[in-house]
């Protein structure tokens, strides 16, 4: 069944959340503690048994200069340097196999993987940990420091995020100025974030983006992650409009704000993890020029699966290899 506003409304569609006044100083301070703390990244190469495509185990420096995980594949043959695409995962899930996720080193993109911090355990597999952001929490990581926004989780994930484009520009093989972002659900939300915060992306592509218009996103699904809010909330009665500053810095329909670069959002009707009225709110949100969202009127969080692989590739070629 739909799970949200007819499709005439949701393209109109707005988030009631307001820009916080201090949102562009809060990350600017955010990414310069980050980056004051950072370090080289180092990358492995590892034996996956392939030949059309090098791995390399990667750790590099995010929130707090936390040695995050992730994969860096390339074709082999290719000539470089190589535009990169940094992509993020969706909750629960980590970095994954280093057989995993090939499609766009096979695209002919050095493509790094971000490790997840404190998640990888369920679905796919991650190895990154997280330390920081304490206090009482609903389990999942939702709630998880959200005592202070700058030690709340999604602030610590974004900065990964960031750090993430910073890492792949300074690796081997790479033209640091041809770099997208992408992702899927938590992972949509890091592009969007990246997107947002990351100087000189190139080009987004998220896929039915988690973490957009999250008032809205909290109250009409009953679907976790987002219901960890409610049953926070729950709780901790007294403390909603803290609750509601807090994640306004994360938001991704307010961070769409920020977004200049071409950009690709899919939604589905009928997804009842992510409404698809959060994914339209950021596309509606960002200034970008050229925009699009694919609407998939039948599908679930599983969005349109290769087809809207096949959408985000159409973006990086346009933008990338130019």
């Amino acid at each position: 069944m739909f799970t949200d506003l007819p499709v005439e409304l949701l393209r109109k569609h707005r988030t009631s959340v307001e820009v916080p006044e201090d949102l562009d100083d809060f990350w600017s301070a955010r990414l310069t503690e980050a980056r004051a703390l950072a370090e080289p990244p180092e990358a492995t190469e590892v034996d996956t048994g392939l030949t059309a495509i090098r791995t390399w185990d990667v750790r590099f420096s995010g929130w707090g200069g936390q040695r995050i995980a992730g994969w860096l594949r390339a074709p082999a043959a290719a000539e470089e340097p190589l535009p990169a695409i940094v992509e993020y995962v969706g909750y629960g899930g980590g970095r994954g196999a280093a057989l995993d996720n090939l499609a766009f080193a096979a695209a002919g993109y050095a493509h790094l993987m971000m490790d997840t911090r404190g998640q990888g355990s369920g679905w796919s597999a991650g190895i990154t940990p997280d330390s920081g952001g304490t206090g009482p929490e609903v389990p999942g990581v939702m709630t998880r420091g959200i005592d202070d926004p700058a030690q709340y989780y999604y602030t610590r994930f974004f900065t990964d995020a960031v750090l993430a484009v910073d890492a792949v520009r300074a690796l081997p093989g790479v033209d640091g100025s041809r770099v997208g972002v992408t992702g899927g659900s938590q992972g949509g939300a890091g592009a969007l974030a990246a997107g947002a915060l990351a100087e000189d992306v190139r080009a987004v592509a998220a896929r039915v983006p988690f973490l957009c218009d999250i008032p809205r996103s909290m109250t009409i699904t009953d679907a976790r992650p987002f219901h960890e809010l409610v049953d926070y909330l729950a709780v901790h009665r007294d403390r909603a409009d803290h609750v509601l500053g807090v994640l306004a810095r994360i938001d991704g329909a307010v961070l769409a704000s920020r977004i200049t670069a071409p950009l690709v959002i899919s939604a589905a009707l009928m997804d009842a993890i992510v409404p698809p009225s959060g994914p339209f709110a950021a596309f509606n949100a960002a200034p970008s020029e050229r925009k699009e969202i694919l609407v998939h009127p039948y599908n679930g969080h599983e969005g349109g699966g290769a087809e809207d692989i096949a959408a985000a590739l159409r973006l990086f070629a346009a933008e990338l290899r130019r």
